[in-house]
């Protein structure tokens, strides 16, 4: 039997087939859930227990180091759940085929193929068209910079990087794999060993993450030959399945011109279809002045090719999720959340090659760094787990939920396994955590809701507030304990974000907002957290006008100087 080329993959259109694109949405819109496949659903018909708040997600350290037996078919069987949270998209993690111990995805032995463990190709259709058919995109998380483990290095021992040395090869460790048969080239790989230094170049774009083997990764021609089979792999998976993005791993691991062509190709490749607004977004840990370096136009350096890369859309938005949590938690000051968010604003302002808004995420399945793991909702309340997800909503971004947060999951413990938890028992086929009656769920499906039907919180400027406790002296809060305050602004519209950092103690403080806006004697009302309405006072001078607010602990509110819109 013929082994899988690449060259029998076909990207001509589908016949009959009509590739859905939804232009009307701007990818700042969306509210994304980001879901382990493997331990989202399985394909049994479940019902939740009714708990009141937090719960704790399903399996014990050792069953989650492997596979628990999530599917394809159990998201579309759920995705009523999904969509009443009020998402509009969906972050799949890697679907396909996987060595055998692997159940996260990335560590891929097959591109041709959908994991078995998750499904088929068509269950992968069906769920994509499933979710089209309720206005929901569906990106797929991918992997360039390496493969699987499919390879050894001589006597099956491990290497490590070592002054960027090429290590001989070893042996492959199945007859058939990887596929397509092209990627059977010993000399298609970096074969440097592991790596030692994650923040050292060129050590970590040349080096095997862990035991996942690199690909090469420079200007060599079998370098732009891996990536050219990776392209078509990638470009053969939206014709045959519509999805609407990748996400793309580990980016700081590769060269900026390489994951620039790969964006501008695939883009280019779905336009062919029909497919517009097609969304790139990457894991990039550095600092932040790397992101221009991924995102954007980029052109390149080949004198007799004038073409313009058009890189990643966005990335996700480390820096953010680094602080954001310890302020919600009443664990920092929040100095560092002010500068982030004004960061934001200016190169939300600006429009430049930065991006004017980036992927927004308070949990995250892949805490790099941290011997121990902790979910959000580890050292949260239920009020702070709101207010948190209310941030990500309210504030510039695209906001992104990781699976299980809404049900309050408190995963925590050694190794990522302890954060990636099954949302369905591995003990009997009846019971499963999608409880709709929850009150975080419930709270953060009318946020949702909020934003959906508020062009302020999606398409508005963005401004810390000061606040004063006399009226007169008013400064950006400096303590743990304070009242965090933000405006969006859209044309004549003013929506007002509070919180109440403390645990402990009520506070009553007076609120900046716009003096052009809002008139002394002008009301905002309640839009979540609170009822009734708020007169805006001004100081004696007439140049400072503010609201007079007071919360109790963690409480959370946003408030409008206009009727509420339909």
């Amino acid at each position: 039997m013929s082994k899988p080329s690449v060259h029998d993959l076909d990207l001509t259109p589908k016949p009959g087939k009509h590739y859905w694109t939804n232009s009307g949405r701007e990818w700042r819109e969306e509210f994304i859930y980001f879901l382990m496949v493997d331990r989202f659903h399985d394909s049994h018909h479940r019902t939740a227990d009714a708990a009141p708040g937090k719960v704790t997600g399903f399996g014990t350290p050792e069953q989650l180091e492997k596979t628990c037996g999530g599917t394809l078919k159990g998201i579309t069987n759920n995705l009523d759940y999904i969509e009443a949270l009020g998402c509009t998209a969906i972050w799949l993690s890697p679907v396909f085929e996987n060595n055998n111990d692997s159940y996260h995805g990335y560590a891929i032995q097959d591109y041709t193929k959908i994991d078995k463990r998750f499904g088929t190709t068509e269950d992968l259709a069906n769920l994509v068209d499933a979710a089209h058919a309720r206005s929901m995109r569906v990106f797929l998380d991918i992997v360039l910079h390496h493969s699987g483990n499919n390879w050894s290095y001589p006597g099956d021992v491990p290497y490590y990087y070592y002054n960027g040395i090429v290590f001989p090869f070893g042996k492959w460790r199945f007859e058939d794999k990887p596929c397509p048969i092209e990627l059977r080239n010993p000399d298609l790989y970096s074969k440097k060993g592991q790596i030692r230094n994650f923040d050292s170049y060129p050590e970590t774009r040349e080096g095997d993450f862990l035991n996942l083997k690199a690909f090469r990764n420079d200007d060599s021609p079998e370098a732009l030959y891996v990536q050219e089979v990776l392209t078509k792999i990638h470009c053969y998976w939206i014709r045959e399945t519509d999805v609407d993005g990748f996400r793309l791993d580990a980016v700081k691991h590769m060269g900026e011109k390489t994951i620039s062509q790969f964006c501008s190709h695939v883009r280019e490749y779905a336009y062919t279809l029909g497919k517009r607004n097609f969304f790139l977004f990457g894991e990039l840990l550095g600092p932040e002045e790397m992101y221009n370096r991924y995102i954007g136009p980029k052109t390149s350096i080949k004198i007799e090719d004038t073409a313009i890369y058009y890189g990643l859309n966005s990335v996700l938005d480390f820096p953010l999720y680094h602080v954001l949590s310890n302020v919600i938690l009443g664990q920092a000051t929040p100095e560092k959340l002010i500068e982030r968010y004004e960061s934001l604003r200016r190169n939300a302002m600006a429009r430049g090659e930065f991006g004017e808004f980036l992927v927004t995420f308070i949990d995250n399945h892949d805490q790099v760094g941290q011997r121990i793991k902790s979910r959000f909702g580890y050292r949260a309340t239920d009020e702070q787990i709101v207010a948190g997800i209310g941030f990500l909503l309210c504030a510039l971004g695209t906001p992104c939920i990781y699976y299980g947060t809404e049900q309050g999951f408190q995963g925590s413990g050694e190794g990522d396994s302890s954060v990636r938890e099954s949302m369905f028992s591995l003990e009997d086929d009846r019971t499963n955590t999608l409880n709709i009656s929850n009150p975080i769920y419930q709270r953060i499906s009318k946020l949702a809701t909020i934003r959906k039907n508020s062009p302020v919180l999606k398409f508005g400027r963005m401004y810390m507030r000061e606040s004063s406790q006399d009226g007169r002296i008013f400064k950006l809060p400096v303590t743990s304990d304070c009242m965090l305050a933000f405006s969006r602004i859209l044309y004549d519209e003013e929506m007002v974000i509070v919180y109440n950092s403390s645990l402990q103690q009520d506070d009553e403080e007076y609120i900046a907002v716009d003096n052009q806006l809002n008139p002394e004697g002008s009301v905002f009302r309640y839009r979540y957290g609170g009822e009734g309405k708020i007169h805006v006072l001004k100081n004696e001078g007439g140049n400072r006008h503010f609201i007079k607010i007071r919360l109790g602990p963690t409480q959370f509110v946003i408030l409008t100087n206009q009727k509420i819109r339909s």
